[in-house]
């Protein structure tokens, strides 16, 4: 069996392309089979690998590789998994031999583990089916007002125009002029010129912004003082080497204050998910318990 094994190992990693088209996947191929419910002797199973005296068996690939996966893609997959098997076959075989082992211990951890899997699985699937995902803005508003204290500004944020052009892009000279202009005509020429000719850019709205996200990468990112420079700095014009930068803020919050409602609604939005995910998970918890208990289908003994 050893020989055998060794020979088939090696012939795998010459000719996976077309090997283990014909050896695993399992898209009408009648060399994977998987295991009977009585199990086979070893002695009538193909082995691919093997480690000690501990053996991986071609049968226990089966279902491995998705239908409709590219030969190369499926030999890739193979081999990283026999790789992997034979590694930690390795390191569990190095530790039975250096430390004692409480095989009781570890089989309880495997079915907790296990249970675990199996009851996420099932409260994910329960989840998605009941979930509302519906979150009026009254509701966000009113998780807002009720835990103020949990939204401090950690950074500065500002609702603000950015704008970074090189500094042989044309009419550079009018953006100034545009970017104090509130008429629909200016701003969608701004934004038009921007699209043509900006390395980066960002145009004033109701959103708002992290200050330090809005000018990296720019001379203004370098700023000692950023709280003084908004307070005392509405537009405010520089250069370097190769671009420049025009910055316009139109409102900003400093850190350690109460941050906008608008800053944290998606934050605020995903909380309520969160919370309606966890009662979901102990509406499932309770109704499979009751249910049981009401149908007799589990006793205590004491």
């Amino acid at each position: 069996m050893e020989k055998g094994s060794n020979t088939l190992f090696r012939n795998f990693r010459r000719s996976k392309g077309h090997w283990l088209l014909a050896a695993f996947l399992v898209t009408g191929c009648d060399l994977i089979k998987m295991k009977n419910d009585s199990g086979r002797a070893a002695e009538d199973r193909q082995a691919v690998s093997r480690v000690g005296n501990t053996y991986l068996y071609r049968d226990e690939l089966a279902g491995f590789i998705a239908p409709g996966t590219s030969p190369q893609d499926s030999a890739t997959h193979i081999e990283a998994y026999i790789n992997s098997w034979v590694r930690k076959q390795l390191l569990i075989q190095e530790a039975s031999r250096k430390i004692d082992i409480d095989e009781a211990e570890v089989e309880r951890k495997i079915l907790d583990y296990r249970y675990s899997i199996i009851a996420y699985e099932y409260q994910t699937y329960y989840i998605k089916e009941h979930l509302d995902t519906v979150i009026a803005n009254s509701e966000i508003e009113k998780y807002y007002k009720d835990n103020i204290d949990n939204f401090i500004l950690k950074q500065n944020i500002v609702q603000a125009t950015f704008i970074k052009v090189p500094k042989n892009a044309p009419r550079t000279g009018k953006i100034k002029e545009l970017i104090y202009s509130s008429r629909d005509k200016d701003v969608k020429e701004l934004k038009s010129y921007c699209l043509s000719f900006s390395a980066a850019y960002h145009i004033s709205d109701s959103s708002w912004m992290v200050f330090d996200e809005l000018v990296r990468n720019s001379p203004l990112a370098e700023i000692p003082n950023k709280i003084q420079f908004l307070k005392t700095t509405p537009y405010y014009e520089t250069s370097d080497d190769s671009y420049l930068y025009f910055l316009m803020v139109d409102q900003y919050r400093m850190s350690d204050n109460i941050s906008p409602l608008e800053f944290v609604k998606d934050d605020i939005r995903n909380i309520i998910l969160n919370k309606r995910k966890v009662e979901l998970a102990k509406r499932l918890e309770d109704e499979t318990y009751t249910k049981a208990l009401d149908q007799k289908e589990f006793e205590i003994f004491k």
